[in-house]
């Protein structure tokens, strides 16, 4: 509760500062911008608030309320009850993040628990307590790799097939850098090319290339060989992985990634329109004093029992500020403990049962759209849950179309690849059923015979 200063506590302030009244303090501020008037509708009372913001939320139409095949980035995923109701814990709700360790046990365990999950599901050794989001566990890897060459390597390649705010983000995390050099992605004449023609970037400048799996546009590529050529250049392969997909597909472990980052909004976290979200960041133990963030490890105290202690803390607020790893690292706690929970509750069968059902649910979408005249599938590859279709007409128009009849469209390539113009990323989660993808099919053959 606000408890407002007296009027003796006000004058009292005033004359240890020396001034008469609170207007004397903005005096060096221009008397045009001292106390503007501001044009506000009269006040309501909390029940007037309380049903003016409802008809606002009215107003809404979500994922909840609308048949969605809408990612790029962001899926519409199912969220068990369970994960909403250990997440509103007074304990876990409230917590912002481990200052004293030693008193937070639970806040720790659950830290540990995701990071030995997440390092699990990408094949990697170790993971930190989380980033943001997938963006700047993206740039965060990049500055793993500056480092690590200890500014020696400054080139940077990164493939078109990734996510294209990820590639910005990465781009201005650098840009302070010296003598660095981001390229891979400005000829994106065929986006949807095989990223083993990075390797025509590679040389022993290399510090880092950069790929998703899948990638943006759903295609999955076997990354074996392009992680032969990066190594074999002495260079790092850092991987952007869905991790929904990890649970039916190879993990970039196995292909021989160093760093598998990403967005873990997958993992039992909500639309919520647009955030917050979580930026998961694992890497090989040998790049380990160079990732960012904090990582939680298991000990045992004086007397043989299990604690949970802050292994690793290599920011600015814990060592000198020209050895940290990184200024922008806090972790996203709760978002962090919904994934850990999600991955609990449903195990490894359960998590390529979603994986599944994306899959074979995209594979019926996109057959079954491709039977309709004007509509083609660009996805040669083998893609998951996500795919490109080429459109009769532009993609804005088709989706205004399709919101007539309760469906959110595909996301419009073109905004993001020029060569892309009318082609639509189309998303099917587990959430979506045959009858949707049917009436979706239905709404785009009313657009074909336009």
């Amino acid at each position: 509760m606000f408890i407002p200063h007296t009027d003796l506590e006000r004058k009292r302030m005033l004359d240890t500062i020396g001034v008469e009244k609170v207007e004397d303090l903005f005096v060096d501020v221009p008397s045009q911008y001292r106390f503007p008037k501001l044009t506000l509708p009269p006040a309501l009372t909390e029940m007037e608030v309380m049903e003016e913001l409802q008809n606002l939320s009215l107003v809404n139409e979500t994922a909840r309320d609308m048949v969605c095949f809408l990612g790029a980035g962001a899926y519409n995923h199912y969220v068990p009850a369970a994960v909403d109701s250990i997440l509103r814990r007074g304990e876990f709700f409230t917590a912002y993040t481990p200052y004293q360790p030693e008193f937070s046990q639970g806040t720790l365990q659950a830290i540990f628990e995701y990071q030995s999950l997440m390092a699990n599901l990408t094949g990697m050794d170790v993971s930190n307590a989380s980033h943001y989001d997938g963006a700047t566990a993206t740039a965060e890897a990049g500055v793993l790799a500056y480092h690590h060459f200890r500014e020696k390597k400054g080139r940077f390649i990164v493939s078109a097939g990734v996510h294209p705010q990820y590639r910005a983000t990465l781009r201005t995390y650098l840009e302070g850098y010296e003598n660095v050099l981001v390229t891979g992605d400005e000829d994106i004449s065929d986006p949807l090319a095989h990223p083993e023609t990075l390797k025509r970037y590679i040389d022993k400048q290399t510090a880092l290339v950069i790929v998703q799996y899948p990638d943006f546009f759903g295609q999955v590529f076997d990354l074996s060989t392009l992680a032969k050529i990066v190594h074999e250049a002495d260079g790092l392969l850092a991987v952007v992985a869905n991790p929904t997909a990890l649970g039916l597909f190879r993990t970039p472990g196995e292909f021989g990634a160093d760093m598998v980052v990403g967005e873990g909004q997958p993992l039992g976290i909500p639309l919520s329109y647009g955030g917050p979200y979580l930026g998961f960041f694992t890497t090989r133990k040998d790049f380990v004093r160079r990732m960012s963030g904090r990582l939680a490890g298991e000990s045992v105290d004086k007397e043989g029992r299990r604690g949970y202690v802050l292994t690793l803390t290599a920011r600015e607020q814990h060592i000198r500020r020209d050895k940290a790893t990184s200024n922008i690292c806090t972790n996203q706690g709760l978002m962090a403990l919904a994934a850990a929970v999600y991955l609990s509750l449903l195990g490894k069968q359960g998590l390529r049962q979603v994986a599944d059902l994306c899959y074979q649910k995209a594979h019926y979408a996109a057959k079954t759209i491709s039977t309709i005249p004007g509509f083609q599938l660009l996805s040669k590859d083998p893609f998951f849950h996500e795919f490109v279709m080429k459109c009769p007409q532009p993609v804005e128009s088709i989706n205004t179309h399709l919101l007539e009849h309760g469906i959110i469209g595909g996301y419009d390539l073109g905004i993001d690849y020029p060569t892309l113009k009318d082609h639509m990323l189309i998303a099917v989660t587990e959430m979506i059923a045959r009858d949707d993808i049917d009436l979706f099919c239905h709404a785009l053959e009313e657009v074909a015979n336009e």
